[in-house]
């Protein structure tokens, strides 16, 4: 910390010479030579963290479904387009808004008819590295999830698949889209290459931040006050749902293991979770535990939306999932930590 202060102060400091090529050579030899003796504070918590985390994947294959420059772009064409909705007001984007990181920050997201779904919607961003899609994991994988909503009553409200490629088949546009695709195939206007191309576009929704940075090495990138958070991170136990290059994603888990989540998220409804897919009462109150990817933007939290604050959420985890009551100084800085996992989509997949 003592080094940045240093470095801060050149910086500033240096705004008041003059602007010529001997003070700016001064001021960039000075500050090599700052980073030359950095000194990192907390080397054991980098050495843990790489039994924990891995950096994320550059790319998403799907072997089933291989992307191409035309799928992928006809893939983003449909994200996009309000008319895979009945009257032509929902997008995949309109829940799933990539310009607010994959989600619309709304507890349940309104349909085509106005009506609210019945749990939040998560975010897209990564999500084609998760174990399985949506809250109860019900799809396998992203390519399968994206053919749910836009049949769904409450959420895009469109009758049947034969209606939707119907609908696409009738725009000269997407005419050239699907060909270009899905050159090889016996019939070009298919829902399942429609699930294709979307769910190729959205394995492109890839968000490596300064955390990945770090875990490749340059342990620099993360303050003081981050390492310290990503320490109490490991040391009170959130690696055990949350590890792995998304930190989450990848298991599922009960909801409430020492009490009963309504309690403390003031849950308007009691959801039960898987229970409602598999009808087994194992299932009460599981639900797939969520990436931790880009977490500081993807509130509100939680499979309801009830916790707006991610600091709030935090110390809900800690005590519902491990009985910890963490102080509001661990609190702080397990968020600052968080903040690290903030990436960006490329500008090319945005709209």
């Amino acid at each position: 910390m003592k080094n940045k202060i240093v470095l801060g102060l050149v910086i500033i400091g240096g705004l008041t010479i003059a602007c010529s090529s001997e003070s700016s050579e001064k001021i960039t030899d000075i500050v090599e030579e700052v980073e030359d003796n950095y000194v990192d504070n907390y080397p054991e918590v980098y050495s843990k963290s790489t039994d924990f985390f891995e950096v994320l994947p550059t790319e998403a294959k799907n072997p089933n479904n291989p992307s191409t420059d035309a799928k992928i772009k006809l893939g983003k064409k449909l994200y996009f387009d309000v008319r895979l909705s009945k009257d032509n007001t929902q997008s995949c984007n309109t829940c799933h808004n990539l310009d607010t990181y994959g989600v619309d920050n709304n507890p349940f997201s309104e349909g085509n008819d106005g009506e609210l779904g019945g749990r939040n919607s998560p975010t897209t961003l990564n999500a084609a590295l998760h174990i399985a899609q949506f809250w109860d994991g019900r799809e396998p994988d992203i390519e399968a999830q994206a053919g749910g909503p836009i049949l769904n009553p409450v959420e895009m409200a469109m009758h049947s698949e034969e209606e939707v490629m119907a609908k696409l088949e009738a725009i000269d546009e997407y005419i050239d889209l699907f060909d270009a695709a899905f050159p090889d195939a016996p019939k070009l206007f298919t829902y399942d290459n429609l699930k294709n191309a979307i769910g190729a576009f959205e394995r492109q929704l890839l968000t490596p931040s300064k955390f990945d940075d770090y875990l490749a090495g340059n342990t620099k990138v993360l303050t003081d006050q981050e390492k310290k958070g990503l320490q109490t991170f490991m040391d009170v136990g959130c690696t055990s749902c949350h590890s792995g290059a998304l930190l989450g994603g990848n298991s599922y888990q009960k909801f409430g293991t020492f009490g009963d989540y309504w309690e403390l998220t003031k849950s308007e409804n009691v959801d039960n979770g898987k229970f409602d897919l598999t009808q087994n009462e194992a299932d009460k109150y599981i639900f797939k535990v969520p990436s931790l990817r880009n977490i500081e933007k993807t509130y509100p939290y939680f499979h309801d939306g009830s916790v707006e604050d991610l600091s709030e959420a935090v110390k809900i985890m800690a005590k519902l999932q491990l009985n910890k009551d963490l102080t509001d100084e661990e609190t702080t800085n397990v968020v600052a930590f968080l903040n690290t996992l903030t990436g960006e989509v490329k500008e090319e997949y945005r709209q």
